[in-house]
């Protein structure tokens, strides 16, 4: 697996690295991964989860009772929510989102599949992520997952980002390279 090295040698990948394995042995990689999902939206859409992953003041054991409760909550299963207890336990809880990151690139990794971010001034159709979609697969030769996002900044074109590769055709760098060659 290409990424695991970079990802083992930060704190959140170690984390998500030990939780994969679990899932392996478990056959619950997909349950995980879904969970950790749910947790990630959970986290984008609540200030008060934001606040108790975060807050250095709440203590363990406060931390720990909420973040069963939460687990109860959204239904996790019982890898994941024993998974947020040891969280909560050694204060890591703030590093919840990069460790669900990292898990989905390891798992990503390990079914063959790439992720791109793609990154565009107005939101594409069905018809042209597929196609987009399908050109990254041909160029990277392996299954390309689509994660896209809405920058009207941008002003037009796209920012496709596949692991550390970056391909930007944007107007907005376009006007700015044109800008400094001007300059210089």
């Amino acid at each position: 697996m290409e990424t695991s090295a970079g990802i083992q040698a930060s704190l959140p990948g170690r984390y998500a690295s030990a939780l994969f394995d679990l899932a392996s042995e478990a056959g619950t990689v997909t349950a995980v991964e879904s969970d950790l999902e749910t947790l990630t939206a959970a986290l984008a859409e609540s200030a008060d989860l934001r606040e108790l992953t975060t807050n250095p003041e709440i203590s363990r054991a406060a931390k720990g009772t909420a973040i069963e409760a939460v687990s109860k909550t959204l239904g996790l299963s019982d890898l994941t929510g024993k998974f947020l207890g040891v969280l909560a336990e050694n204060r890591r809880l703030s590093s919840l989102g990069d460790m669900a990151r990292a898990f989905r690139q390891i798992a990503a990794a390990q079914r063959g599949e790439v992720t791109a971010e793609v990154t565009s001034a107005h939101a594409l159709s069905d018809a042209q992520l597929d196609e987009l979609k399908a050109k990254l697969t041909a160029r990277e030769g392996r299954t390309v997952k689509l994660t896209a996002t809405v920058d009207p900044d941008l002003l037009g074109g796209l920012v496709v980002t596949i692991g550390s590769q970056r391909i930007d055709s944007s107007i907005r760098t376009r006007l700015n390279s044109l800008a400094h060659a001007m300059k210089g």
